[in-house]
C-alpha cells in the first residue's frame, strides 16, 4: 500500500503519514541512535510513499543525520521540512542576519540547495517581532533558499496575523490526537477558509494511544523521555487515568473489527478531520513503521466515528487554543520545553 497524498500547494504535496524526527535528538532519551537502522526505517517508510522528513534547526543532531541520509541514498528523492526557532531569548534581536545564518545553517546540514518546508515559531507574543521575521523568510523564499513557508505551535490568532500581513503560509504543525483537539475549535476553520493544511504531531500521544498502555495501571515515577512526560500532563487534562482508559477502550474496540493497532485509529481520526494534510509519527525502528504503515489502508467507518464521539464527548481537553497551555510559563506543560537551542545548536 502507497500513501495517499494531500496538496499543500501547486506542485507539492504530502504523504499521509510524515517521518518526525523529535525522539531522535540528543537530549529527547537515554537511547542512542542506531544511524543504520534509522536509515533502513526511512528506506522502508518511502518505498510506501512515506518520503518526507519532519525536523528542526532546534532538534540538536537531526538536520545533520538527515543530511547523511540523503548524501547515502543519491537516487532518492525524499522531501525534508524543519522549522525557524529564533532562541527564546534572542527574539528582540533577531535581525535579517540572523534570520539568514539560521536558513543557511540548515541548508548546509541537510545538504540542500532549497529547504522543501520552513515552519516558522516565535516564542513570546508579547515581543514584538514576528510579522516582520515571517517577512524575512519570505525574502528568502523569494531568493530561492527556501521552497515554502509554515507556521508550528503558533494559535488562531496570530496565524490569522501572518496570513492578513500576506506571508504566504501553506501548513501549520499542531499537537492533534484525539486527546488533544484544540485545533478544531478555531485554527481548522480558520484554515479550512485560507487553504491551509494541519501537519498534525501527537496524534499517537508518544505511544500512550497503544496496545501496552490498554487496562495498565496509571503509571509512577519517572517515564523513559520527553514524550511521555509531555503526553502523560495532556492525559491529566483530558480527565485522567479511568478517561484515558474509556478511550483506550473504545479505540481497541473499533482497532479489533479493523484488523489493526490502537495507534492506527489514532492516526486515521486524526486525518479525518477537517484541514489535516497529514500526521507527524516517530521511529525508532521498521517494526513500527511496518505497524504505521497499516494506517495508509484504514478506512474508519460513520459508526466508528460515532462510538468515538460518544466517548470524547464526556473527556475535557486542554484549556485554550492551540499551544497557549505550553506557551504559559506558569502552566505544567512549559515546564519540558526548552527554549534556547539554536544558539546551542
Amino acid at each position: 500500500m502507497s500513501a495517499a497524498r494531500r496538496t499543500l500547494a501547486d506542485g507539492y504535496s504530502v504523504p499521509e503519514v510524515i517521518a518526525g524526527a523529535w525522539q531522535l535528538s540528543e537530549g529527547h532519551s537515554s537511547r542512542g541512535v542506531d544511524r543504520e537502522a534509522q536509515f533502513a526505517t526511512w528506506d522502508l517508510l518511502a518505498d510506501h510513499g512515506c518520503d518526507t522528513l519532519d525536523c528542526a534547526d532546534i532538534y540538536t543532531g537531526v538536520e545533520a543525520l538527515i543530511g547523511e541520509y540523503r548524501a547515502a541514498r543519491p537516487g532518492r528523492r525524499v522531501q525534508v521540512h524543519t522549522k525557524f526557532v529564533p532562541d527564546r531569548d534572542a527574539l528582540a534581536q533577531v535581525d535579517r542576519a540572523y534570520v539568514t545564518r539560521i536558513i543557511d545553517r540548515s541548508l548546509s546540514r541537510l545538504r540542500a540547495d532549497t529547504l522543501d518546508l520552513v515552519q516558522f515559531h516565535w516564542w513570546r507574543y508579547d515581543i514584538p517581532g514576528m510579522v516582520e521575521v515571517a517577512g524575512m523568510l519570505t525574502d528568502l523564499q523569494r531568493a530561492g533558499k527556501i521552497r515554502h513557508l509554515a507556521l508550528t505551535n503558533t494559535n488562531t490568532e496570530r496565524t490569522r496575523e501572518l496570513l492578513d500581513a500576506g506571508v504566504p503560509l501553506v501548513a501549520t504543525q499542531v499537537q492533534y490526537s484525539v486527546l488533544d483537539r484544540r485545533p478544531a475549535a478555531q485554527l481548522a476553520p480558520l484554515s479550512v477558509s485560507r487553504g491551509m493544511h494541519l501537519l498534525c504531531y501527537g496524534s499517537v500521544a508518544g505511544g500512550f494511544l497503544g496496545e501496552a498502555w490498554r487496562g495498565a495501571e496509571e503509571p509512577t515515577g519517572e517515564l523513559e523521555n520527553r514524550s511521555l512526560i509531555k503526553y502523560r500532563l495532556v492525559i491529566d487534562d483530558c480527565g485522567g487515568w479511568r478517561a484515558f482508559q474509556r478511550l483506550l477502550e473504545a479505540l481497541g474496540d473499533i482497532a479489533s473489527r479493523h484488523g489493526v493497532g490502537i495507534a492506527n485509529v489514532a492516526q486515521r481520526w486524526v486525518l479525518d478531520q477537517p484541514a489535516v494534510g497529514a500526521v507527524i509519527v516517530g521511529f525508532r525502528g521498521e517494526a513500527s513503521a511496518r505497524r504505521t504503515v497499516q494506517t495508509l489502508s484504514l478506512a474508519l467507518s460513520p459508526e466508528d466515528h460515532a462510538q468515538l464521539a460518544e466517548v470524547l464527548r464526556a473527556m475535557p481537553m486542554p484549556d485554550g487554543d492551540v499551544y497557549d497551555a505550553e506557551r504559559d510559563p506558569q502552566s505544567v506543560h512549559a515546564g519540558i520545553i526548552r527554549y534556547n537551542l539554536n544558539t546551542a545548536s
